[in-house]
């Protein structure tokens, strides 16, 4: 009888141990049902007009075009609609288009819901991107479509909303950092489509009772501008200096560059293959994305005995802007203003802060109900020069490297 009484306390234990990290649901004021959701896939083809000699398709990760037609002459329509509906006003549009020979023609990009949002980028190779001449770009008369005037010829072009960046090019950028000394790149889970959650860890020495920074980025599909200047933050922590160098002994960084896998690949607007906004679902974790790394984070900081000091999760809208809270967490008090107040100083702009209560289930709200700690979403603008946001992204790290080291907890 002690035997059985024995197995069953120490199986109640193992099962309270699991479940103890396992990331706390929350009910925030602004709950937000993010239950799967049905979507509509598009349909991948090559769209073939031989009698034009022009040629079209959306056959690649990434690539956002519903239907392709001849109007008359050298117009062309290629229609654009979201993954589900409702949603965010972000329509983007991404495919290809040749032809037999050289020649100009004009693509309407129809969309079905929304109006155009993103200036179109051109590239010849998929790699190099710049932006479409504004003279070659003209509204329609509601303002909610747009007229295209492309040069084509045998080589393929590329037209997108934004450059680019898939699953395949974001793990070729994660294999390049894992080659630091101070990097290692895992997988902590599969998305719902069964993608890697590609993770990088960042520190040097021992991880115990070492505090830490949660990096998010690519919750949103179309966002490229804000994981851009995730990149560039990274790649100054990683740089061979005395700053970046005794930081990364002094903290530890949970990286997940690339939430949402599968609406990136899939060339989604705005939300995950489940058809959910990732950052409403930082409550209850419904989609396996954000359950998977919740967890992950909130298992790796319990078993080392560490804290989580801050978060940073990447965006992209409209303008540059930082999203925060009102409610001032226990720990690094005051970094906020120091930390904005210095990349204002350094960049020369002013600080565009939009600070709120405690609202609805985003990261920066989960951050602080989940570790009592800083999190702010920091959103770069959709047509933010690619240079600055290169600049700005290395200022960011920079300051709060100098911040967390010389003024700390």
């Amino acid at each position: 009888m002690k035997q059985i009484i024995f197995f069953f306390s120490i199986s109640i234990l193992i099962f309270s141990s699991c479940k103890s990290y396992q990331a706390k649901t929350y009910d925030f004021p602004k709950p937000v049902d993010t239950t799967d959701k049905p979507i509509e896939r598009q349909t991948k083809k090559q769209y073939s007009f031989p009698q034009q000699g022009v040629y079209a398709d959306n056959l690649f990760d990434g690539a956002r075009l519903n239907d392709f037609k001849f109007i008359q002459e050298d117009l062309y329509q290629a229609t654009i609609s979201p993954e589900n509906f409702p949603i965010n006003h972000s329509a983007y549009y991404a495919f290809r288009v040749w032809s037999d020979s050289p020649k100009t023609i004009q693509v309407e990009l129809n969309y079905t819901h929304h109006a155009h949002r993103y200036p179109p980028k051109i590239s010849r190779d998929g790699k190099n991107w710049e932006a479409l001449d504004s003279n070659l770009i003209q509204l329609s008369t509601d303002s909610i479509n747009v007229f295209l005037t492309l040069a084509t010829n045998s080589d393929t072009l590329w037209v997108a909303a934004q450059e680019i960046q898939n699953s395949t090019h974001v793990k070729q950028w994660c294999e390049e950092k894992s080659q630091h000394e101070n990097v290692l790149l895992s997988s902590i889970g599969k998305s719902k489509m069964g993608k890697d959650l590609l993770f990088l860890d960042i520190h040097n020495a021992d991880v115990k009772k070492k505090d830490v920074i949660v990096i998010l980025a690519r919750q949103h599909p179309p966002e490229v501008t804000g994981y851009f200047a995730m990149q560039a933050f990274i790649d100054e922590i990683l740089k061979d200096q005395p700053l970046s160098n005794d930081f990364r002994k002094k903290y530890r960084l949970l990286v997940f560059p690339l939430m949402n896998p599968d609406g990136v690949d899939l060339g989604h607007w705005r939300h995950n293959a489940g058809g959910v906004d990732l950052n409403r679902d930082w409550a209850y974790y419904h989609q396996p994305e954000n359950r998977h790394i919740a967890n992950f984070i909130v298992k790796t900081v319990k078993q080392n005995k560490s804290d989580v000091i801050l978060g940073l999760d990447f965006h992209s809208t409209f303008w540059d802007v930082y999203y925060t809270n009102r409610e001032v967490p226990e720990h690094i008090p005051y970094f906020k203003e120091y930390w904005l107040g210095g990349i204002s100083q350094s960049l020369g702009e002013e600080t565009n802060e939009r600070p709120s209560n405690l609202g609805g289930p985003v990261s920066k709200n989960w951050i602080f109900t989940q570790f009592n700690a800083l999190g702010i979403t920091y959103e770069i603008g959709d047509s933010t020069p690619r240079d600055f946001i290169k600049e700005k992204g290395k200022v960011s790290a920079t300051e709060m490297m100098q911040l967390l080291i010389f003024k700390g907890k």
